[in-house]
């Protein structure tokens, strides 16, 4: 059997892997993205990053999770209506930093988890990338001065 017939096994999915840009995606329904943590540590993957974006229209967040898998990079997209998603942490040791970027850039919450002190603009609020045009100005303004 194949590496990627095997993953979807794996983890219980009936849906195909679709080839984009290099990287092998596979949606999985409703499945929990822990449980894709733990399934991914079993089979020996490494962890690479976590992508974040807005989706059109209201939609949404969108987080994609990626793997790499024997030198395949693997990647599995997760929609985010309510914005918030397990953390994995305490699973995956990598994904720490990311999470915690995120969660900054986006006000997006990583359930199970709690946050230290901001890291890319301490003292400022979440959401730095969702703020409306004068309010980031003025945050960016603010942040000039204390330099």
């Amino acid at each position: 059997m194949t590496l990627l017939k095997e993953i979807p096994l794996q983890l219980s999915s009936t849906e195909s892997w679709v080839e984009k840009g290099g990287v092998q995606w596979l949606s999985l329904d409703r499945m929990s993205v822990r449980l894709l943590a733990t399934a991914m540590n079993a089979m020996h993957a490494r962890f690479i990053t976590i992508t974040a974006y807005q989706l059109p229209k209201d939609e949404g967040f969108r987080l994609e999770y990626h793997w790499d898998f024997d030198g395949q990079l693997l990647g599995f997209p997760f929609d985010l209506p309510d914005k918030s998603i397990d953390s994995i942490f305490d699973i995956c040791e990598a994904a720490d930093w990311i999470e915690r970027e995120i969660h900054e850039e986006y006000s997006l919450e990583f359930t199970g988890r709690e946050y230290e002190p901001l890291l890319l603009r301490q003292g400022d609020e979440t959401g730095v990338n969702l703020r409306d045009g004068v309010a980031a100005n003025n945050a960016v303004a603010a942040n000039k001065e204390k330099l």
